[in-house]
């Protein structure tokens, strides 16, 4: 996959996750229009949030059965329809409907993703998926940045008026500069793909990845969706747009781990994980000063999302190494996680700090961050056995010596052609031998007796 594609595609993850994040920076006088009270508001962020997750369990899976490519254009499409509905709403429900409507498809993300492992070269995967889903940062960070200056000089309909050219824009290029995939066998049902998701829940190795991502973007939720509240207090008492530059901050550091999918290309995913939890947990030491230096605040916000999204990158290159036969649902039951813990980390980031000020929520980030490192060290004391995620193969299947039972031979009569019995093979013995080309016969899985010829 060369540059260019690579670009559009974190272009597309950055529209798509925009049009559910944009509404933060502009809540307050999208309420006021809509005439949403202020105890309420929060819901129009909700309705998105709801209709992403939805769209995981739902839409995803479709990319295992269906291409990609036009599921990709597809579900743009229809983002735009959405964020059309919302600029042009004359009312509260209308409003809603388009942001669930908007965030349900909105999972172009994840189908994007899953398309670009599809047809990277396995040397190149890692890299790949780490530009494409560095898109995902911009738009969520970005989002903070530039809807603060539309709605400045046109007000927030605007936003969402230039997310639904966008979104159609993208569909129509989608369509013409990708390739289209090449699947090495039959897609399976959609039925069959939405059942296989639920039992990736089972699995030990995509369970310990997904509560790795939970505690992640649970600590990464607090800050982002928890930092408006002490920058608009005293002593700082910022306004919206001073308060979204910070997004700039952000996006220096997740930017700067874009190089996390070459180091895990390298097989270096391991250190590059361990050392960035370490990174994120050190983070808030800085961001809990924020009272008393913005400069602190920025240098741990650096760190914070530098931390985030090499982690991502890794996971998600591991996951779609261990399961390449279905993308899609593997990125899509990994997000359900990321979702939960940003959920979890913003609704318990207000709480806090309107019960102990941000110290309070520094801690909360801080605890959330500690957990992550500790489910890896658990995992990495049991025993290892299933699927070997580093390698994406089946662990070695351990055997057991079996006693050979005694040798006997047949008599002999002259002139007559016999057999002799000359011992017998175990299952895994006789899979060496038949590999070798020693041995014939059907592969029924008992103990098998060897012959040798006598006249």
């Amino acid at each position: 996959m060369d540059a260019w594609r690579r670009s559009l595609l974190a272009v597309v993850c950055a529209v798509a996750v925009a049009s559910v994040y944009a509404a933060q920076p502009v809540l307050e006088s999208m309420g006021r229009d809509l005439g949403v009270p202020a105890g309420l508001a929060g819901w129009i962020v909700a309705a998105g949030q709801f209709g992403y997750l939805a769209g995981l369990l739902l839409l995803v899976p479709l990319g295992d059965v269906v291409d990609r490519r036009r599921l990709v254009a597809a579900h743009l499409a229809v983002t735009a329809a959405g964020t059309a509905l919302t600029a042009s709403a004359p009312a509260a429900w209308v409003a809603f409907a388009g942001l669930a409507t908007a965030g349900v498809f909105a999972v172009v993300v994840q189908t994007a993703v899953a398309y670009t492992a599809s047809v990277s070269p396995p040397a190149e995967r890692g890299r790949n998926i780490g530009v494409v889903t560095s898109g995902v940062v911009v738009g969520i960070l970005g989002a903070r940045v530039v809807t603060g200056t539309l709605a400045e000089v046109w007000g927030w309909r605007s936003v969402y008026a230039v997310l639904a050219v966008l979104s159609l824009v993208l569909a129509a290029l989608a369509l013409a500069a990708l390739p289209p995939e090449e699947r090495p066998g039959p897609p399976a049902g959609y039925r069959q793909v939405v059942v296989s998701l639920g039992g990736l829940f089972g699995q030990r190795a995509f369970l310990t990845r997904g509560l790795v991502a939970f505690f992640l973007f649970a600590s990464f939720g607090t800050l982002w969706s928890g930092l408006a509240l002490p920058l608009a207090d005293a002593p700082w008492r910022l306004s919206e747009s001073g308060i979204g530059l910070f997004g700039i901050a952000g996006l220096a550091g997740a930017l700067g781990a874009a190089r996390a999918g070459r180091w895990a290309d390298a097989g270096r995913d391991g250190p590059v994980t361990g050392l960035a939890l370490a990174l994120l947990i050190l983070s808030w030491a800085a961001i809990a000063q924020l009272p008393w230096s913005l400069w602190l605040l920025v240098a741990g916000i650096v760190v914070l999302d530098f931390a985030v999204q090499a982690v991502h990158v890794s996971n998600q290159h591991l996951l779609t190494a261990a399961h390449p036969d279905r993308l899609s649902s593997v990125i899509g039951g990994y997000m359900v996680f990321y979702s939960l813990g940003s959920a979890l980390g913003a609704a318990a980031t207000t709480a806090l700090f309107s019960a102990y000020g941000w110290a309070g929520s520094s801690l909360l980030g801080a605890g959330f961050a500690a957990c992550a490192p500790a489910v890896l060290a658990a995992d990495g004391r049991l025993p290892r056995d299933g699927a070997d995620l580093r390698s994406g193969k089946a662990a070695p299947r351990r055997t057991r010596d079996v006693p050979r039972p005694p040798i006997s031979a047949c008599p002999t009569v002259p002139g007559r052609i016999g057999l002799e019995i000359q011992g017998f093979d175990a299952p895994d013995a006789r899979e060496t031998k038949r590999r070798a080309g020693r041995t014939t016969g059907p592969q029924d899985p008992g103990h098998h007796m060897r012959f040798r010829r006598i006249s």
